[in-house]
């Protein structure tokens, strides 16, 4: 018979000063931040605890409070090429508060002084300036505005203190996510004409920091969740599953690291004055890799990313990628990057996720823009010569738009643009010409790709290798 999970039952420590308000109760913070605040309590003397917000009407504040805060996080995945499995009971959530309910609770959790910071991870478009939000006193609809309600009562609670102020830590997977958000929180006080004294201590007293987030979490493990629940003894409705790779870049000032010791409980967090160096590394690589892979691996057959990795010859392809035609452009460390790119391998080798390719495909042409084509390019820029390999997988991204391979339809997902262009292009029965007509896309590419010397006939050829059946992949 399992028991309810609660802190009566799971015999829990009971919840530690309030240091962290988190907006946003959903999967990945659970399973990212509160993991690392939980660790975080157990090998330092951070002793902290977490108080989430639920960011929009429909929520889980109910649920979380249910079960007193508490919940599992069960890892699984590979590590220095082992099978990693570890379930991990998270205590450092003290309650969740629905602010649609209880607007004045909300308020209050800005009086508390032991304070330190505010998480977020809200969407990428929840980092937004609405100036339909035009009464104060009223729950803001966007997360920057009920931000800067909060901040406001803090201010007037504590009597515009500098030593008040808080360190904002925004999880959302946009550019500049720090900048953006004070930006909003500052349009705001414009907006509703609070006081200039506000705007100076948000300024002065308050740190934004743009962040980098990196690690897989696909949620609620509904395939094994009776097998889990039957090993911890608890009726868990909140298990989240993810993989053991974490990483979080920090930028920021130093004392950020000094509030948030993550070095002594062995965590791979990075504070920088620049992140910039790691998203590109993530965009570059990881991204990059996943959207060369898709298209050379489903012409070959293959429909996920572990078992196209697992697949000699397309493995040897991807890392082949990686290392000579990604890594060579970039500006980190050899050794770091050498290390990221083994810890991308084994993502997508991970058993415990079934990660399709067709998931990944989704609006490929804007894809290979940001994430492949800067390496093309900067490559040629260093080497005077073109990357054999993510050409190749341009071909076959030109192949893939055709919309069908080997008699079957492919399922393509992009705009209603790209779909007809493609159709249109692929009336021509000349590969050239469709090759030579896709690069001159300059919405799609930023450029005319057949302005750089060399590259439509390389890309042609290949198209040509692909068409053939001959070949697949590269070597």
């Amino acid at each position: 018979m399992l028991k309810n999970l609660n802190r009566k039952n799971a015999s829990a420590e009971k919840p530690r000063p309030v240091k962290i308000l988190q907006f946003g109760e959903g999967n990945f913070l659970r399973a990212f931040v509160d993991w690392m605040v939980d660790i975080l309590n157990e090998k330092t003397d951070f002793n902290g605890a977490v108080e989430i917000v639920q960011p929009i009407a429909k929520g889980m504040a109910k649920e979380v409070n249910a079960q007193d805060g508490l919940y599992h996080v069960a890892l699984k995945g590979i590590q220095q090429g082992k099978i990693f499995s570890e379930t991990r009971l998270v205590t450092c959530v003290s309650k969740a508060i629905n602010p649609y309910d209880d607007f004045s609770n909300f308020l209050k959790s800005a009086e508390n002084p032991e304070l330190k910071f505010i998480v977020s991870n809200t969407t990428e478009s929840g980092i937004a300036f609405n100036s339909s939000d035009s009464n104060p006193t009223a729950l803001a609809d966007t997360f920057p505005g009920k931000v800067t309600q909060l901040l406001f009562h803090r201010f007037k609670f504590f009597n515009g203190d500098n030593k008040r102020g808080l360190i904002l830590l925004p999880c959302e997977l946009i550019e500049k996510n720090g900048d953006t958000l004070k930006k909003a929180i500052l349009d705001y006080a414009t907006l509703w004409k609070l006081p200039p004294g506000f705007t100076q201590w948000i300024e002065s007293a308050n740190i934004f920091c743009n962040t980098l987030v990196d690690r897989i979490v696909p949620g609620f493990p509904r395939d094994t969740i009776q097998e889990i629940q039957t090993t911890i003894g608890y009726e868990d409705n909140l298990v989240v599953q993810a993989e053991p790779f974490h990483l979080w870049v920090i930028e920021g000032p130093a004392a950020v690291q000094q509030h948030l010791p993550t070095a002594k409980a062995g965590l791979d967090v990075k504070f920088v004055t620049d992140l910039t160096p790691y998203r590109t590394q993530k965009v570059r690589i990881l991204n990059g890799a996943h959207t060369t892979l898709v298209p050379v691996a489903y012409l070959a057959g293959f429909r996920t990313v572990r078992e196209s990795i697992d697949d000699a010859a397309i493995g040897t392809f991807i890392r082949n990628t990686i290392a000579n035609e990604i890594i060579p452009t970039l500006e980190l460390p050899a050794d770091d990057l050498k290390k990221f790119a083994d810890d991308v391998i084994e993502r997508f080798q991970n058993p415990f996720i079934k990660h399709e390719l067709l998931s990944i495909a989704l609006n490929s042409i804007s894809k290979y823009k940001v994430r492949v084509l800067p390496s093309v390019l900067e490559y040629h820029k260093r080497t005077a010569k073109l990357p054999a390999n993510l050409l190749y997988a341009l071909a076959a991204l030109i192949r893939f738009y055709k919309g069908e391979w080997q008699g079957s339809v492919i399922p393509l997902n992009d705009s209603l643009e790209v779909l007809n262009f493609f159709k249109m292009a692929w009336e021509s029965q000349n590969t050239d010409d469709v090759v030579q007509n896709v690069l001159a896309n300059e919405p799609f590419w930023g450029q005319d790709l057949n302005k750089v010397k060399g590259l439509s006939e390389v890309v042609g050829k290949a198209l040509k290798q692909i068409e053939s059946g001959v070949k697949v992949f590269a070597s």
